[in-house]
């Protein structure tokens, strides 16, 4: 209790902007993009330079207690992690709008290396459409979803975090917890064979524990026209605390599950000519080995695995 009200005390957000954050930014920040237009300027910058290692560390230091004392999480494979050199991180999404898999990656990664290693996570542009979520975000690290921001990340010699199955990943419904969903979407595997980068996979398993999606709703999203205007492919509904049944849209207290976090060998297309990424044959073998890969170390997580406890021995979720 006392690290935790440490950590609560060197919290970098005041009171009102931690509230705001946490009801009213995410959707602020839909609705400004959707009146904006389609090709509207977000109103905060996405920069890599605009990260803010003190910022961040102080963010980080409530994340950690968390992750200790409420979702008991151990870390496996960091050290599978290049120490230094550009490289696109890869990871199964989960959870919703509570992105507890991005914090805990962003955690594993400072605990290992410190403050210098970057990672930079590629978010939706919704985050920068919102001039208090834009700027945490912004000194966070956080840039805006594209291949031109992650080119920029690894011009510093960063790393760019993504989940390439965006809403189809994190909205998939609750008995498909334990499955890889990249919704075949290949334009990370184009910006690694360009950029000429590898790609170190990470998934997590317990992160989709944290509150119960019930049907995703691909087909509403496209009838009602969110598809098109907010860039959404689901209309979730959703089981989470502490509003029961509801869409999934809304900010929720997760659930205590054991969460752990398994880190991948790098995987590396060398061989493969830069020329070739827009090949669909060649997309198409690197997307499934990917996903294959993936699957792999998510299998090996959720074997045995109880909801909420984890794997039976594993000393955190025993």
């Amino acid at each position: 209790m006392l690290s935790f009200l440490s950590a609560l005390g060197r919290f970098p957000v005041d009171a009102p902007s931690a509230l705001y954050l946490a009801t009213l930014a995410i959707p602020r920040g839909a609705l400004t993009r959707a009146v904006a237009g389609r090709h509207a300027r977000p109103v905060v910058q996405s920069d890599p330079a605009l990260r803010d290692p003190a910022f961040l560390g102080d963010m980080l230091a409530l994340v950690q207690e968390f992750a200790d004392s409420y979702f008991r999480w151990e870390v496996r494979g960091i050290e599978k992690v290049p120490a230094s050199g550009p490289a696109l991180v890869v990871g199964n999404h989960n959870g919703g709008v509570v992105n507890t898999d991005s914090y805990l990656t962003l955690l594993a990664v400072w605990n290992h290396f410190g403050p210098d290693r970057a990672l930079c996570p590629l978010s939706h542009d919704l985050v920068f459409f919102d001039p208090i979520l834009g700027r945490i975000a912004s000194r966070m690290g956080v840039l805006r979803a594209g291949h031109d921001s992650a080119a920029q990340a690894f011009e510093h010699g960063h790393m760019a975090l993504v989940y390439p199955g965006s809403d189809l990943d994190t909205w998939r419904p609750f008995t498909q917890r334990g499955r890889i969903e990249l919704g075949q979407r290949k334009g990370f595997l184009k910006l690694v064979l360009r950029q000429r980068v590898p790609i170190v996979p990470v998934v997590s398993a317990g992160t989709h524990e944290q509150f119960v999606v019930i049907a995703r709703g691909d087909e509403l999203a496209r009838r009602s026209g969110i598809k098109r205007h907010f860039r959404a492919e689901a209309v979730p509904l959703v089981f989470a605390l502490p509003w029961g049944l509801t869409i999934g849209y809304l900010p929720y207290l997760p659930l205590p599950a054991q969460t752990t976090l398994q880190f991948g060998d790098p995987i590396r297309f060398d061989d493969i000519d830069p020329a070739q990424a827009n090949d669909p044959r060649t997309l198409d073998r690197c997307y499934e080995r990917v996903r294959e890969e993936m699957q792999a170390l998510l299998d090996s997580l959720t074997q045995g695995r109880r909801w909420l406890r984890g794997q039976p021995g594993n000393g955190r979720g025993a």
